[in-house]
């Protein structure tokens, strides 16, 4: 059926004021820009700088004063022509005050919200309820006298919200005093708003603007929040008092961040109770015997209170509270009781393999601060190289000694640097020396074996100095991955360290350990089941971030039970989440770029934090706690809006993405065999589909399969699936997705995809019938090298593939074969899965 084309009315632009004229012709001559986010509407709006509010260049002002619904009609084409992302609209008081019936004044807006979807379909329309009046200053007297009209009109507003396809925001009850009038608060006039009144306004919409949730996106999610009435202004903030100064420290950097927000609060131990004020108080445990780290977060219209019995606790409130202040002006009223279910709450970086630089080293550690991470465990030498400083043997970090980034290691005033920095922020470092194996630049240097006499006296000696130089209170051995051919070696270098007052970790499967060391398990081992309270574990069990995709990892990771409990305990102390970039990379952010650091390190710190999951490990979303994921992936991503514009943060929404499965097709071991949903091109839609899965990646048969569930109930190789979705449009055009069907993950030497190829696997895609070629790879076909950096294998960290989409419903299909499950190697495991997903 056709559809009439809107047209505006033609008005008389004599109509309206010079000013008018002046504000048109200046937005006409403004340079068109991309997705913008416009302000539109009279002197209220004309009344801010909206982007120095936001401070954000993407955000325009088209406010001008006295402006009316026609006035609007004369314009709206230069508003529109720009193809804006959201369009903000307040008008209407000047229709009513002018005599414009409210009916008509109401249709206008109507039509001026169908001709913005006819011209630039993509545009959201956030409709704003028209501001109260005051006839209290006796100004305005056209205005004032409206109130009735104005809430008629907004009502109407509001109704038509869905039927007309816009959003409606409704400012006006936030505006008001206790007679219903617009509070004087916030205006000087009785119409239009003071700075306060401006501020207010931002934070109403600042998740609009950005695509938030209405309430601040907490990670971790604090155990217990209760949203209440009201709001606590920061621009009027007096300053901030503490209690103790013991939390000196955790005061300066709250006085920091809000300072970045604008806002210098000076610290202070006197308080000023008819002032507003941020109240940082130690308390005393009363024998409740609370876990380190906990607090507690109060927000009123006047005070804002964060209480702990420890600094720790402290500090972890304000991190909330940093989480809570998103848009810088006004934090919302609220009661937060929370605490850790784990006390070790760890990330892990290998600096033997690959060099990372200390601003790169300082980058990841505020970021394990900002969301309540305590342990930095620093894997610093491996048969690549050693990168700690030694006085007594400097050819240890020698680069004639080392196979990559050479001659790069942290002298002894850097790893002090990184200790003291970790401590700031209430991170314990934990440095690891891995003894006797993955110690090959040892013996290179040394040139003895590790387990040898000589060589234990030389690890006896660095060791020393590593004591005497850090004041550190763990130490990690490792002592995996070796045959032990001195049964000595482990229990005399574990009784070392112990006499120098450090608790000794090693991984497990590992050394012959002593009961006292604490385990920390790499892969699946039943004895922190049978061990009782006599031996601690931390859980590193698929927790490496360099073994999944983006996708796959946060929903891992996010359904992961830590140690199989639901808490800590006197066995289980928690887990860390490890970064081992085998492969060499060329430049150190690929470390960043190619493994799902962020995105994993946030899952996690929920997990850790909250406790809980799912038994065993998850690798689809429906296979574990899917509403809990598709609520935390929200949070996810407002964290990574809000937070992570300027870090990598490889990770897209997927949890809207839902797939139909097809098949088995038996293919007889011929992968590009073809079947008849593509050879006929017909649709599956039409065929039962074998089930539903839900994500971005989606893996068929995992890797470590039978341990780990895929989608495929009893997949069986030699046998092709496809797999459909559909993919709304507003408009045609070219859109961005990320496509692929492996992931190199850890596997260092992992080949590279023929030419004109997915994966040498048979793997295909079409959008609407047609087949979206593969990338053209810069090195197709390269065999598997550790020293030959990646480039473009995976999806996460080559340019995006661009596919045109038709406007409204677009047709997805992937086919996915599989030959035989098992690999050329163990170093190149088939890996039976597919990513498909828009690059929002």
């Amino acid at each position: 059926m056709a559809v009439a084309q809107v047209k505006l009315p033609i008005v008389d632009g004599s109509l309206f004021s010079k000013y008018y004229h002046q504000r048109v012709s200046y937005f006409r001559h403004m340079p068109e820009t991309q997705r913008d986010v416009i302000f539109l509407g009279n002197s209220i709006t004309d009344g801010s700088e909206w982007n120095e509010l936001f401070g954000d260049k993407k955000i325009k002002n088209r406010g001008i004063s006295a402006d009316i619904t026609p006035g609007l009609f004369f314009r709206l084409d230069e508003v529109v022509g720009r193809k804006p992302d959201k369009i903000f609209l307040l008008i209407g008081t000047n229709d009513l005050a002018r005599g414009i019936p409210a009916d008509t004044m109401l249709k206008n807006i109507f039509l001026i919200n169908r001709f913005i979807k006819q011209e630039s379909p993509t545009t959201r329309l956030y409709v704003q309820s028209i501001l109260p009046v005051n006839d209290v200053f006796g100004l305005f007297t056209g205005h004032t006298g409206n109130t009735l009209a104005i809430l008629r009109a907004n009502e109407i507003l509001r109704n038509a919200a869905n039927t007309e396809g816009y959003t409606f925001i409704d400012l006006y009850p936030h505006f008001i005093n206790a007679e219903g009038m617009l509070d004087t608060m916030y205006s000087n006039d009785g119409l239009h708003l003071m700075g306060g009144g401006y501020l207010l306004w931002k934070h109403l919409i600042y998740p609009k603007v950005y695509d938030l949730q209405e309430k601040p996106s907490l990670i971790p999610l604090p155990a217990h929040v209760e949203w209440k009435r009201g709001f606590f202004p920061l621009f009027e903030c007096s300053s901030i008092v503490i209690n103790d100064n013991k939390i000196i420290s955790e005061a300066d950097y709250l006085q920091r961040l809000l300072k970045e927000k604008g806002w210098d609060i000076p610290v202070t131990k006197k308080v000023n109770p008819s002032a507003k004020n941020i109240i940082l108080s130690l308390t005393s445990d009363d024998k409740k015997q609370l876990p380190a780290g906990s607090y507690s977060v109060d927000i009123t219209n006047t005070e804002i209170v964060v209480k702990a019995t420890t600094p720790q606790g402290i500090y972890y409130g304000i991190q909330t509270l940093r989480q809570l202040m998103r848009d810088g002006a006004i934090v919302d009223a609220c009661a937060i009781q929370d605490q850790p279910a784990f006390p070790w709450r760890g990330f892990m970086v290998d600096v033997g393999r690959n060099y990372m630089s200390m601003p790169l080293l300082k980058q990841m550690i505020d970021v394990m601060a900002q969301y309540k991470l305590n342990i930095f465990h620093f894997h610093g030498t491996e048969d690549i190289a050693w990168r700690f400083a030694s006085a007594q043997y400097p050819q240890l970090t020698a680069p004639e000694n080392m196979l990559r980034n050479k001659g790069m290691y942290y002298t002894k005033e850097e790893i002090r640097e990184l200790t003291d920095y970790c401590r700031d922020r209430h991170i314990t470092f934990v440095p690891e020396i891995d003894m006797p194996g993955h110690s090959a630049a040892f013996s290179r240097a040394m040139k003895v074996d590790m387990q040898s006499d000589s060589g234990m006296t030389i690890l006896k000696n660095i060791l020393d100095e590593f004591c005497e130089s850090y004041d550190v209170p763990y130490f990690h051995i490792g002592a995996d991955e070796v045959r032990i051919t001195n049964k000595d070696f482990v229990p005399e270098m574990t009784d070392f360290l112990e006499q120098r007052g450090k608790q000794v970790i090693g991984w497990q499967p590992g050394g012959n350990f002593t009961k006292s060391t604490i385990r920390q398990l790499w892969m699946d081992d039943n004895a922190h089941h049978s061990s009782g309270d006599k031996v601690r574990y931390i859980d590193s069990r698929h927790l490496y971030l360099n073994h999944m995709d983006p996708m796959e990892a946060v929903t891992t990771i996010y359904n992961r039970k830590i140690g199989d409990k639901e808490r800590g305990d006197n066995n289980i102390m928690g887990g860390t989440i490890c970064l081992w970039p085998d492969r060499a990379v060329a430049k150190e952010e690929d470390v960043l770029r190619m493994n799902p650091v962020y995105p994993g390190m946030l899952a996690f710190a929920e997990r850790s934090w909250c406790g809980g999951g799912q038994s065993g490990w998850v690798a689809n979303i429906d296979d574990g706690d899917k509403a809990g994921f598709i609520e935390f992936e929200q949070r996810l991503l407002d964290n990574k809006k809000t937070f992570f514009e300027d870090n990598i943060f490889n990770y897209v929404k997927q949890s809207d993405i839902v797939w139909q499965l097809y098949g088995p097709f038996p293919n007889g071991g011929d992968v590009e065999k073809a079947f008849p949903p593509e050879k006929k091109a017909q649709s599956l839609t039409q065929e039962k589909a074998y089930k539903e899965v839900t994500g971005g990646t989606v893996v068929l048969r995992h890797w470590w399969a039978p341990l780990i569930k895929g989608g495929i109930a009893a997949p069986e190789d030699s046998t092709t699936w496809y797999a459909t979705t559909r993919i709304w449009s507003d408009e045609a055009g070219v859109k961005s997705f990320w496509i692929g069907f492996n992931n190199v993950s850890r596997s260092p030497a992992t080949d590279s995809p023929l030419a004109g190829m997915w994966n040498n696997s048979g793997n295909a895609v079409w959008v609407n019938g047609l087949l979206v070629p593969p990338p053209h790879w810069i090195r197709a076909g390269q065999k598997g090298n550790s020293e030959i950096p990646l480039i473009d294998e995976g999806y996460e960290y080559r340019t995006p593939t661009d596919i045109y989409l038709k406007k409204g419903w677009n047709q997805i299909m992937v086919k996915a074969p599989i030959g035989s499950f098992r690999g050329k190697d163990w170093q190149n495991p088939v890996k039976w899965m597919f990513t498909f997903v828009e690059v929002r």
